[in-house]
């Protein structure tokens, strides 16, 4: 795809003002040169142009907020004076996989006095004696060369593309606390539902006890009667007895009654 087409397809219906990244790795440019953008990106902030076939960027037009570039892996040899002339705000130049050969042709990036990262990772001039104290003499500016700054420390983050850390943060701190929200309903529900538990094993245990005191009421009542059933029962049989008594008593006694009025 070419990089006209390529970039119709990233505006997206949008019109190149509100565009602030604009990503065109891997297409194809025209005989080596941009084609497409013009000044009327005049919010854009990043550009990536990697591996688009570059030999110049005179095409490349004024982006007055520009701060980051990307042009590694292309053929660029010289020619840097147009960075400093269209991109006044430039700070992250990324110039990797080029054919830059001299320290000579770095030179015209002194014009970007808010340069402040460069990489020139596997170009030539890497393998020049000095290559990084000379870089840095010559460009006072820089803070970072091929992330590195003067005394060998890596980059910080803070240092690298700006990116959304501090919204995604938000978001995960609102994320842990609606999930702290969840969890204390979650645990006052699961309290409620024990207390539920706890109500109806206690209402178990009152009608447990309700019954068991009616159980014992009925025992008592049925052992009362019990026992006047049994003092009946006595009763009846002492009076047969006494009835027994009289009954052989009665033939003694008529024989006494007739011994006596034999006597007479």
């Amino acid at each position: 795809m070419d990089m006209k087409k390529r970039i119709h397809l990233e505006l997206r219906n949008r019109t190149p003002s509100d565009v602030r990244e604009l990503v065109l790795d891997n297409c194809r440019s025209v005989e080596g040169k941009i084609e497409g953008l013009t000044a009327e990106f005049v919010n854009l902030e990043f550009l990536s142009l990697i591996n688009v076939g570059l030999i110049s960027v005179s095409n490349l037009p004024k982006l007055g907020k520009l701060k980051k570039l990307e042009l590694s892996d292309n053929r660029i040899s010289g020619g840097l004076d147009v960075l400093a002339e269209k991109l006044p705000n430039l700070t992250h130049l990324n110039l990797s996989g080029n054919k830059l050969k001299d320290i000579s042709t770095l030179e015209p990036l002194k014009k970007l006095d808010n340069l402040k990262s460069l990489d020139l990772f596997n170009c030539e001039v890497t393998n020049l004696n000095d290559y990084r104290e000379s870089v840095f003499k010559l460009l006072p500016q820089l803070t970072y060369l091929d992330g590195y700054d003067m005394e060998d420390r890596e980059a910080s983050d803070s240092d690298g593309e700006v990116d959304g850390d501090g919204v995604d943060d938000d978001e995960d701190e609102e994320g842990e606390e609606e999930e702290d929200e969840d969890g204390e309903e979650e645990d006052f529900d699961e309290e409620e539902e024990d207390e539920d538990d706890e109500e109806e094993v206690e209402g178990e245990e009152d009608d447990e006890e309700v019954s068991g005191e009616d159980e014992e009421e009925d025992f008592g009542q049925d052992g009362e009667v019990d026992e006047e059933d049994e003092d009946e029962d006595e009763d009846e049989d002492e009076a047969e007895t006494g009835k027994g008594e009289k009954r052989k008593r009665d033939p003694e006694d008529e024989d006494d009654d007739d011994d006596d009025e034999d006597d007479d």
